[in-house]
């Protein structure tokens, strides 16, 4: 099959057969948005939200490269779902990259036991939730926004402002935990499972040992590679997208489109504009996913080092990861757009469900913009200055 994963590898096997599960009510799961709890559950049989835990304490101990193909896989079928198992990885690693290493083992520890399943509540630009030391634990008032995962979260990362000091805490919750509520008001027209509303806190208590003791300088370069997982993310969602949205048209030109009226042929596949269409879709989403394949290699280097990578390291790994997340996002645009050019009007029927390809790349890009990761490859190529690190590369 085309663009198929290597199915040798058992984790990914995994992931094609949930890929093909998911795709059965993809559409209707699309349409009815709110929580995937049957998706979750499927997820949860699987063992794959226990991909990327250490083996020693009681995960895969998979690279990121397979955990970032799982999600492209189930990018094809449901871009929420692609998303959300990216992100769930993401955040099970909170502490390993912010906490100290007590921390971070004991929470991995707990995550492989319970099968928790992780949230991303800490979105660093919004200073709307506010924290009081109480004397032994800190009390949280406020909310956030753009918390993915939060409304089918066992654990949830968060931070806030310590409204005494300024500055910015990390820390983890349980999500059934006293006065935080996910208020499951995302309503986009895109990645519609998500669940990438709003989070509010009323009274809410931290205790002291949840809060993270940051080791080592904040700014080394390997603390600053949050932002490199999470645009790894949106990077194989775009292309799982586009990918799964190419696939689809094929099928759904082979079997069910009609020739056009003045193109002189008696089958749709034959009109010489269909196939140039469709080539040149194919060859691009090839190159982005070349492009795709080679970023992933570079975040599993960066990773590897740990406490030993450089800030020299870190730039030249940003640069090949920006241009790989704004290729795959301006190709998954023109992917599920224009594949309508070549399905024909009724391939517009809701039934069918294929706009909710260009629905979830669009959503999604209009929080990525592709504007800024290709200025910032473009000064790098002229100066050879990488960008500086930051919450939103």
């Amino acid at each position: 099959m085309l663009f198929e994963p290597d199915l040798s590898t058992p984790y990914l096997r995994e992931a094609a057969r949930l890929r093909d599960a998911f795709a059965v009510d993809a559409v209707a799961h699309d349409q009815a948005g709110g929580r995937p709890l049957d998706q979750l559950r499927l997820l949860k049989d699987s063992g794959l939200l226990r991909l990327t835990l250490p083996r020693a304490f009681g995960g895969e101990g998979q690279p990121w490269s397979t955990a970032l193909r799982v999600g492209r896989e189930f990018a094809k079928a449901d871009g929420s779902l692609g998303h959300l198992f990216g992100y769930h990885c993401s955040s099970q690693h909170a502490a390993h990259v912010r906490g100290s290493p007590r921390q971070a083992e004991a929470l991995y520890r707990a995550s492989a036991e319970g099968n928790w399943f992780w949230a991303n509540n800490a979105n660093s630009a919004a200073r709307s939730l506010l924290g009081k030391w109480q004397g032994d634990h800190w009390l949280l008032n406020g909310s956030k926004p753009f918390t993915s995962g939060s409304h089918i979260a066992d654990r949830v990362h968060i931070t806030w402002i310590d409204e005494d000091s300024g500055r910015t805490l990390d820390a983890t919750i349980p999500a059934d935990r006293a006065g935080w509520r996910a208020l499951d008001d995302w309503d986009a027209f895109g990645q519609r499972q998500t669940g990438s509303g709003a989070c509010r806190y009323e009274n809410v208590r931290v205790e002291a040992e949840e809060v993270f003791e940051r080791t080592g300088p904040a700014d080394a370069a390997y603390r600053t590679l949050t932002p490199f997982i999470q645009q790894s993310v949106l990077l194989n969602v775009f292309l799982g997208t586009a990918q799964g949205a190419l696939l689809a048209a094929r099928d759904y030109t082979v079997n069910e489109s009609r020739p056009w009226v003045h193109s002189g042929v008696e089958r749709h596949v034959d009109d010489p504009w269909v196939k140039r269409v469709y080539g040149d879709l194919y060859t691009r989403t090839l190159a982005a996913t070349a492009l795709a394949d080679q970023a992933l290699e570079v975040l599993d280097r960066v990773w590897e080092k740990g406490d030993a990578l450089t800030a020299a390291e870190r730039g030249e790994a940003s640069i090949t990861l920006a241009a790989a997340n704004a290729f795959a996002g301006n190709t998954a645009l023109d992917v599920t757009s224009k594949i309508f050019e070549v399905t024909g009007a009724r391939s517009t029927a809701r039934g069918l469900g294929l706009d909710r390809f260009w629905r979830n790349v669009r959503t999604h890009t209009l929080h990525n913009p592709e504007e800024y990761k290709t200025r910032n490859v473009g000064y790098w190529f002229l100066t050879g200055e990488p960008p500086v690190p930051s919450g939103i590369q």
